[in-house]
Protein backbone atom coordinates (compact mmCIF):
# COMPACT_ATOMS: atom_id res chain seq x y z
CA UNK A 1 0.00 0.00 0.00
CA UNK A 2 1.53 3.48 -1.10
CA UNK A 3 2.32 5.49 1.97
CA UNK A 4 0.95 9.16 1.52
CA UNK A 5 1.76 12.27 3.55
CA UNK A 6 -0.92 12.19 5.60
CA UNK A 7 0.35 8.85 6.94
CA UNK A 8 3.78 10.26 7.83
CA UNK A 9 1.85 13.61 9.68
CA UNK A 10 -0.44 10.97 11.60
CA UNK A 11 2.93 8.91 13.07
CA UNK A 12 4.52 11.91 13.86
CA UNK A 13 1.49 13.55 15.73
CA UNK A 14 1.83 17.10 13.16
CA UNK A 15 -0.64 18.23 10.23
CA UNK A 16 0.18 17.56 6.95
CA UNK A 17 0.89 20.81 6.16
CA UNK A 18 3.97 20.61 8.47
CA UNK A 19 5.65 17.53 6.78
CA UNK A 20 4.88 19.27 3.53
CA UNK A 21 6.94 22.37 5.15
CA UNK A 22 9.70 20.25 6.55
CA UNK A 23 10.33 18.02 2.68
CA UNK A 24 10.00 21.49 0.94
CA UNK A 25 12.44 23.48 3.01
CA UNK A 26 10.48 26.07 2.70
CA UNK A 27 9.74 27.58 5.96
CA UNK A 28 11.00 26.91 9.43
CA UNK A 29 9.83 24.21 11.71
CA UNK A 30 11.40 23.70 15.06
CA UNK A 31 14.17 21.25 15.31
CA UNK A 32 12.15 18.50 17.82
CA UNK A 33 9.32 18.55 15.20
CA UNK A 34 11.50 18.32 12.02
CA UNK A 35 13.70 15.06 13.53
CA UNK A 36 9.79 13.66 14.43
CA UNK A 37 8.50 13.96 10.61
CA UNK A 38 12.15 13.16 9.48
CA UNK A 39 11.71 10.25 11.55
CA UNK A 40 8.35 8.96 10.49
CA UNK A 41 9.71 9.83 6.82
CA UNK A 42 12.09 6.96 7.14
CA UNK A 43 10.04 4.33 9.51
CA UNK A 44 7.01 4.57 7.11
CA UNK A 45 10.00 4.60 3.95
CA UNK A 46 7.67 7.60 2.41
CA UNK A 47 8.74 8.68 -0.63
CA UNK A 48 7.69 12.47 -1.98
CA UNK A 49 5.66 12.79 -4.65
CA UNK A 50 5.11 15.19 -7.50
CA UNK A 51 4.67 16.15 -10.93
CA UNK A 52 6.28 13.02 -12.94
CA UNK A 53 8.06 16.00 -15.27
CA UNK A 54 9.12 17.90 -12.45
CA UNK A 55 9.99 14.73 -10.77
CA UNK A 56 12.49 13.98 -13.09
CA UNK A 57 13.91 17.00 -14.30
CA UNK A 58 15.00 17.71 -10.66
CA UNK A 59 16.38 14.41 -9.70
CA UNK A 60 17.02 12.06 -13.04
CA UNK A 61 20.71 13.19 -12.81
CA UNK A 62 21.79 12.98 -8.93
CA UNK A 63 24.17 10.50 -8.05
CA UNK A 64 24.23 9.45 -4.27
CA UNK A 65 28.22 8.33 -2.93
CA UNK A 66 28.49 7.53 0.54
CA UNK A 67 31.37 7.42 2.40
CA UNK A 68 32.23 6.81 6.15
CA UNK A 69 35.14 9.71 6.36
CA UNK A 70 35.57 11.90 3.77
CA UNK A 71 39.11 13.58 5.26
CA UNK A 72 39.88 10.00 5.53
CA UNK A 73 41.94 9.31 2.22
CA UNK A 74 40.64 5.65 1.84
CA UNK A 75 37.64 6.96 1.32
CA UNK A 76 38.40 9.98 -0.77
CA UNK A 77 40.40 8.40 -3.11
CA UNK A 78 37.70 6.08 -3.97
CA UNK A 79 34.82 9.24 -3.92
CA UNK A 80 37.25 10.69 -6.28
CA UNK A 81 37.56 7.86 -8.75
CA UNK A 82 33.62 7.51 -8.63
CA UNK A 83 32.59 10.99 -9.43
CA UNK A 84 35.36 11.37 -12.17
CA UNK A 85 32.98 8.62 -13.55
CA UNK A 86 29.73 10.35 -12.97
CA UNK A 87 30.52 13.54 -13.66
CA UNK A 88 31.10 13.02 -17.58
CA UNK A 89 28.07 12.88 -20.00
CA UNK A 90 25.13 11.09 -20.20
CA UNK A 91 22.56 13.23 -17.87
CA UNK A 92 19.38 15.18 -19.10
CA UNK A 93 19.68 17.18 -22.01
CA UNK A 94 23.79 16.48 -22.40
CA UNK A 95 24.45 17.62 -19.44
CA UNK A 96 26.85 15.63 -16.62
CA UNK A 97 25.42 14.13 -13.65
CA UNK A 98 25.26 15.84 -9.88
CA UNK A 99 27.37 13.39 -7.69
CA UNK A 100 26.48 14.09 -4.25
CA UNK A 101 29.02 12.59 -1.41
CA UNK A 102 27.11 12.01 1.74
CA UNK A 103 29.43 11.60 4.73
CA UNK A 104 28.24 9.88 7.18
CA UNK A 105 30.86 9.59 9.62
CA UNK A 106 30.29 6.18 10.49
CA UNK A 107 27.05 6.62 11.99
CA UNK A 108 24.91 3.71 10.98
CA UNK A 109 21.69 5.94 11.58
CA UNK A 110 22.57 8.36 9.32
CA UNK A 111 23.79 6.00 6.78
CA UNK A 112 20.22 4.96 6.65
CA UNK A 113 18.93 8.58 6.43
CA UNK A 114 21.16 9.62 3.33
CA UNK A 115 19.33 6.14 1.81
CA UNK A 116 16.23 7.99 2.36
CA UNK A 117 16.35 10.89 0.96
CA UNK A 118 18.34 9.58 -2.43
CA UNK A 119 15.42 7.01 -2.65
CA UNK A 120 13.24 10.19 -1.97
CA UNK A 121 15.15 12.27 -4.74
CA UNK A 122 14.59 9.20 -6.98
CA UNK A 123 18.50 8.89 -6.98
CA UNK A 124 19.86 7.64 -10.63
CA UNK A 125 22.52 5.62 -8.48
CA UNK A 126 24.15 5.36 -5.53
CA UNK A 127 27.37 3.92 -4.62
CA UNK A 128 28.24 2.97 -1.08
CA UNK A 129 31.83 2.44 -0.11
CA UNK A 130 34.02 0.83 2.64
CA UNK A 131 33.11 -1.78 5.33
CA UNK A 132 28.98 -2.10 6.65
CA UNK A 133 28.29 -2.14 9.93
CA UNK A 134 28.11 -5.80 11.83
CA UNK A 135 24.76 -5.15 12.93
CA UNK A 136 21.74 -7.31 12.21
CA UNK A 137 18.88 -4.90 12.80
CA UNK A 138 20.93 -2.25 10.69
CA UNK A 139 22.32 -4.91 7.81
CA UNK A 140 18.24 -5.74 7.53
CA UNK A 141 17.46 -2.49 7.76
CA UNK A 142 19.78 -1.55 4.84
CA UNK A 143 19.24 -4.17 2.96
CA UNK A 144 15.41 -3.18 2.77
CA UNK A 145 16.59 0.41 1.10
CA UNK A 146 18.87 -0.89 -1.42
CA UNK A 147 16.03 -3.17 -2.41
CA UNK A 148 13.63 -0.45 -2.76
CA UNK A 149 16.26 1.74 -4.67
CA UNK A 150 16.52 -1.27 -6.74
CA UNK A 151 13.60 -1.44 -7.39
CA UNK A 152 12.30 1.92 -8.24
CA UNK A 153 15.15 1.81 -11.14
CA UNK A 154 18.29 3.25 -9.33
CA UNK A 155 21.74 1.58 -9.80
CA UNK A 156 23.11 0.34 -6.53
CA UNK A 157 26.77 -0.24 -6.09
CA UNK A 158 28.93 -1.67 -3.16
CA UNK A 159 32.57 -0.09 -3.43
CA UNK A 160 34.97 -2.26 -1.32
CA UNK A 161 31.44 -4.06 1.16
CA UNK A 162 30.98 -7.40 1.22
CA UNK A 163 27.99 -8.27 -1.10
CA UNK A 164 24.16 -7.56 0.00
CA UNK A 165 22.27 -10.89 -1.30
CA UNK A 166 18.77 -10.29 -2.97
CA UNK A 167 19.08 -6.74 -3.14
CA UNK A 168 19.99 -6.04 -5.96
CA UNK A 169 22.84 -4.47 -5.50
CA UNK A 170 26.38 -4.79 -7.55
CA UNK A 171 29.28 -5.89 -5.46
CA UNK A 172 32.79 -5.05 -5.72
CA UNK A 173 34.28 -6.27 -2.41
CA UNK A 174 37.78 -5.79 -1.06
CA UNK A 175 39.63 -9.02 -0.10
CA UNK A 176 40.02 -8.11 2.90
CA UNK A 177 40.94 -11.94 4.25
CA UNK A 178 42.92 -12.70 1.95
CA UNK A 179 45.03 -9.53 1.64
CA UNK A 180 45.34 -10.04 5.82
CA UNK A 181 46.62 -13.61 5.49
CA UNK A 182 48.99 -12.44 2.95
CA UNK A 183 50.89 -10.04 5.09
CA UNK A 184 51.02 -11.97 8.40
CA UNK A 185 52.51 -14.70 6.51
CA UNK A 186 55.16 -12.01 5.17
CA UNK A 187 55.92 -11.43 8.87
CA UNK A 188 55.85 -15.23 9.45
CA UNK A 189 58.46 -15.82 6.65
CA UNK A 190 61.09 -12.94 8.62
CA UNK A 191 60.62 -15.31 11.29
CA UNK A 192 58.48 -13.30 13.40
CA UNK A 193 56.16 -15.37 16.52
CA UNK A 194 55.06 -12.81 18.72
CA UNK A 195 53.30 -9.90 16.62
CA UNK A 196 50.71 -7.67 18.21
CA UNK A 197 47.56 -6.45 16.16
CA UNK A 198 45.75 -3.27 16.32
CA UNK A 199 42.33 -3.36 15.10
CA UNK A 200 39.60 -1.85 13.74
CA UNK A 201 36.43 -0.95 15.21
CA UNK A 202 34.56 -4.48 16.52
CA UNK A 203 31.62 -3.53 14.48
CA UNK A 204 32.83 -2.94 11.18
CA UNK A 205 33.07 -5.86 8.06
CA UNK A 206 36.47 -4.69 7.29
CA UNK A 207 37.69 -4.99 10.74
CA UNK A 208 36.77 -8.94 10.93
CA UNK A 209 37.90 -9.68 7.77
CA UNK A 210 41.14 -8.30 8.00
CA UNK A 211 41.76 -9.81 11.68
CA UNK A 212 40.15 -13.23 10.08
CA UNK A 213 42.91 -13.13 7.73
CA UNK A 214 46.18 -12.14 10.25
CA UNK A 215 44.40 -15.27 12.78
CA UNK A 216 44.70 -17.68 9.52
CA UNK A 217 48.03 -17.09 8.92
CA UNK A 218 48.84 -17.55 12.23
CA UNK A 219 47.09 -20.61 12.65
CA UNK A 220 48.49 -22.08 9.56
CA UNK A 221 52.15 -21.39 11.07
CA UNK A 222 51.00 -23.35 14.20
CA UNK A 223 52.03 -20.02 16.32
CA UNK A 224 49.20 -19.73 19.14
CA UNK A 225 47.66 -16.18 19.82
CA UNK A 226 47.68 -14.64 22.43
CA UNK A 227 44.51 -12.30 23.78
CA UNK A 228 47.04 -9.76 24.93
CA UNK A 229 48.25 -9.28 21.38
CA UNK A 230 44.92 -7.93 19.75
CA UNK A 231 43.50 -4.57 20.82
CA UNK A 232 40.62 -2.37 19.17
CA UNK A 233 40.35 1.11 18.33
CA UNK A 234 39.22 3.18 15.70
CA UNK A 235 40.87 3.96 12.35
CA UNK A 236 43.26 6.85 12.51
CA UNK A 237 46.42 7.95 14.22
CA UNK A 238 45.77 8.68 17.07
CA UNK A 239 44.41 5.41 17.60
CA UNK A 240 47.09 3.49 16.40
CA UNK A 241 49.48 5.50 18.90
CA UNK A 242 47.46 4.75 21.94
CA UNK A 243 47.33 1.11 20.87
CA UNK A 244 50.75 0.47 20.66
CA UNK A 245 51.42 1.80 23.98
CA UNK A 246 49.23 -0.79 25.17
CA UNK A 247 50.57 -3.12 23.36
CA UNK A 248 53.61 -2.73 24.81
CA UNK A 249 52.37 -2.76 28.22
CA UNK A 250 51.31 -6.01 27.78
CA UNK A 251 54.11 -7.18 26.52
CA UNK A 252 57.66 -6.02 25.70
CA UNK A 253 58.63 -8.47 24.20
CA UNK A 254 56.73 -8.12 20.91
CA UNK A 255 58.95 -7.63 17.84
CA UNK A 256 56.28 -6.69 14.84
CA UNK A 257 53.02 -4.53 15.15
CA UNK A 258 50.23 -5.29 12.30
CA UNK A 259 47.91 -2.40 11.63
CA UNK A 260 44.78 -2.20 10.73
CA UNK A 261 45.07 0.04 8.45
CA UNK A 262 47.88 2.66 7.19
CA UNK A 263 46.91 5.50 9.24
CA UNK A 264 46.76 3.65 12.29
CA UNK A 265 50.51 1.94 11.38
CA UNK A 266 51.45 5.97 11.49
CA UNK A 267 50.53 6.01 15.11
CA UNK A 268 52.46 2.74 15.98
CA UNK A 269 55.40 4.27 14.11
CA UNK A 270 55.10 7.19 16.81
CA UNK A 271 54.64 5.94 19.34
CA UNK A 272 57.56 3.10 18.56
CA UNK A 273 59.74 5.55 18.86
CA UNK A 274 58.77 7.58 21.39
CA UNK A 275 59.32 4.68 23.21
CA UNK A 276 62.76 4.32 22.01
CA UNK A 277 62.41 1.66 19.93
CA UNK A 278 63.91 1.08 16.09
CA UNK A 279 61.90 0.65 12.92
CA UNK A 280 62.27 -2.29 11.77
CA UNK A 281 65.36 -3.27 14.14
CA UNK A 282 63.39 -3.54 17.20
CA UNK A 283 59.89 -3.56 15.83
CA UNK A 284 58.22 -4.22 12.45
CA UNK A 285 55.38 -2.51 11.39
CA UNK A 286 52.93 -2.90 8.74
CA UNK A 287 49.86 -1.44 7.35
CA UNK A 288 47.18 -2.00 4.94
CA UNK A 289 45.51 -0.08 2.14
CA UNK A 290 49.00 1.83 0.66
CA UNK A 291 47.65 5.33 0.89
CA UNK A 292 49.67 7.61 -0.62
CA UNK A 293 51.36 8.56 2.21
CA UNK A 294 52.62 4.99 2.88
CA UNK A 295 55.72 4.98 0.51
CA UNK A 296 56.73 8.57 1.84
CA UNK A 297 56.85 7.47 5.52
CA UNK A 298 60.29 7.06 7.19
CA UNK A 299 60.99 4.36 7.28
CA UNK A 300 58.69 3.38 4.01
CA UNK A 301 55.67 1.35 5.21
CA UNK A 302 54.67 -2.44 4.23
CA UNK A 303 51.58 -2.58 3.27
CA UNK A 304 48.74 -4.03 1.62
CA UNK A 305 47.44 -2.38 -1.81
CA UNK A 306 43.88 -1.98 -2.26
CA UNK A 307 43.57 -0.83 -5.96
CA UNK A 308 40.81 1.85 -4.51
CA UNK A 309 41.21 4.49 -7.46
CA UNK A 310 40.45 1.75 -10.03
CA UNK A 311 37.98 0.19 -7.78
CA UNK A 312 36.05 3.26 -7.33
CA UNK A 313 36.33 4.32 -11.29
CA UNK A 314 34.65 0.91 -12.09
CA UNK A 315 31.85 1.18 -9.57
CA UNK A 316 31.22 4.88 -11.29
CA UNK A 317 31.32 3.25 -15.07
CA UNK A 318 28.48 0.77 -13.19
CA UNK A 319 26.70 3.06 -11.78
CA UNK A 320 26.01 4.80 -15.16
CA UNK A 321 25.77 1.73 -17.04
CA UNK A 322 28.78 2.16 -18.86
CA UNK A 323 30.50 -1.00 -17.73
CA UNK A 324 28.50 -4.71 -17.94
CA UNK A 325 28.13 -5.96 -14.18
CA UNK A 326 30.28 -8.74 -13.12
CA UNK A 327 29.41 -12.27 -13.23
CA UNK A 328 26.69 -13.17 -10.60
CA UNK A 329 26.88 -9.09 -9.44
CA UNK A 330 30.17 -10.09 -7.97
CA UNK A 331 33.71 -9.24 -8.44
CA UNK A 332 36.44 -9.73 -5.79
CA UNK A 333 39.12 -7.17 -5.85
CA UNK A 334 42.34 -8.52 -4.46
CA UNK A 335 45.34 -6.70 -2.57
CA UNK A 336 48.87 -6.79 -3.45
CA UNK A 337 51.43 -6.83 -1.05
CA UNK A 338 54.09 -4.24 -0.70
CA UNK A 339 57.59 -5.16 0.90
CA UNK A 340 59.14 -1.86 1.90
CA UNK A 341 61.74 -0.81 4.86
CA UNK A 342 59.13 -1.14 7.56
CA UNK A 343 59.39 -4.77 8.50
CA UNK A 344 62.51 -6.68 8.65
CA UNK A 345 63.75 -10.00 10.71
CA UNK A 346 62.60 -9.94 14.68
CA UNK A 347 65.41 -8.70 17.01
CA UNK A 348 67.93 -11.13 18.22
CA UNK A 349 67.96 -10.94 22.36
Amino acid sequence: MTVTLADVAARAQVSPATVSRVLNGNYPVAASTRERVLKAVDELDYVLNGPASSLAAATSDLVGILVNDIADPFFGIMASAIQSEIGGPGGRAGGERLAVVCNTGGTPERELTYLTLLQRQRAAAVVLTGGAVEDEPHATAVAAKLRKLAEAGTRVVLCGRPPAPETGAIALTFDNRGGGQRLTEHLIGLGHRRMGYIAGPEERTTTRHRLEGHRAALAAAGIEEDPRWTVWGRYDRQAGYEATLELLRRDPSLTAVVAANDSVALGACAALRESGLRIPEDVSVAGFDDLPFSVDAVPALTTVRLPLAEAGARAGRIAMGREEPPPGGIATVRGELMVRGSTGGPRVS
